[in-house]
């Protein structure tokens, strides 16, 4: 069956240029290229894949990304993306796509001169995302089995933020995402060394202060306005805990100094109940 879509430039035997709903688009699918002339029908049965090219610079970006990898890695895409879909039940922004498949070819090149990359927050990705995290593992053996290629544990993490960040509302780059967890990192060892102790990581209240400063370097980053209540136990928050009301305004200058925010005054109280109830679980 011949669709409507019809071929502008052929790039290579899998990949086309064409036109779908007034717009520029790039045309995957294995063999869909194959002896084809400007004007031919492409084969809707071919059809993989079909990128929207938002401007000239982004059409050249995506023309040499495409074409330079081999159809092989994105077909080992589409089996892990699959995967993860059906795991996690959750639709997966397309841009995944694209990133992952770039990923996963230089990882593999990587892999094969003998580079390792390390990943700083390794550890963080495989507790507070951890289903994501067991997809990544499963992704490397998805890999292993269609390339011959055994990956360190450190890409599964890096294949569980493209995961991460495929469900997130708004568009945040994998390099931000990993900064936004190390800046968790810090906020926590400002507690750490406020108090001179280890945090019990594998406590609940632990979980549940890793989540609030999940969301609070993220309002941070993008800048959105904190929610303001009327919190009337304020001053007996202050008065009945100082030392960790101590230690949330220490948490707030680094966030002055460091990232440029202002904490209000509510904030910092839950800061301070979020301090408390991890110190009394860690001593």
């Amino acid at each position: 069956m011949s669709g409507t879509l019809k071929v502008d430039k052929v790039i290579n035997n899998n990949l086309v240029r064409s036109h779908k709903d007034g717009k520029e688009v790039l045309v995957m699918g294995k063999g869909l290229g194959f002896k084809k002339q400007k004007n031919d029908l492409i084969d809707e049965t071919l059809i993989e894949r079909v990128y929207v090219i938002e401007g000239k610079d982004h059409s050249n970006y995506l023309e040499v990304l495409l074409s330079n990898i081999p159809y092989t890695y994105f077909q080992t895409t589409n089996e892990i993306v699959r995967y993860a879909i059906n795991s996690l039940n959750k639709k997966l922004d397309d841009t995944i796509w694209l990133g992952l498949t770039d990923h996963i070819y230089h990882a593999i090149d990587r892999a094969k001169k003998g580079i390792l990359v390390r990943n700083a927050v390794l550890w963080e990705i495989s507790r507070f995302y951890n289903h994501e995290y067991l997809i990544g593992k499963e992704a490397l053996k998805i890999i292993d089995k269609r390339h011959a290629v055994k990956l360190h544990d450190a890409e599964a993490g890096f294949i569980a933020l493209h995961l991460v960040n495929a469900q997130m509302d708004d568009t945040v780059k994998i390099q931000e995402t990993m900064e936004l967890i190390q800046r968790q990192k810090k906020i926590l060892s400002i507690v750490k060394y406020h108090y001179g102790i280890e945090l019990n990581e594998s406590s609940l209240h632990y979980d549940r202060f890793w989540t609030h400063l999940k969301y609070l370097v993220r309002r941070l980053s993008t800048r959105k306005e904190s929610i303001k209540e009327d919190l009337e136990f304020l001053d007996v928050i202050k008065t009945n805990y100082p030392n960790e009301y101590k230690c949330a305004r220490r948490i707030e200058e680094y966030v002055h100094k460091e990232l440029n925010g202002e904490l209000v005054e509510e904030e910092i109280i839950y800061l301070t109940m979020h301090i408390r109830r991890v110190i009394r679980e860690s001593i």
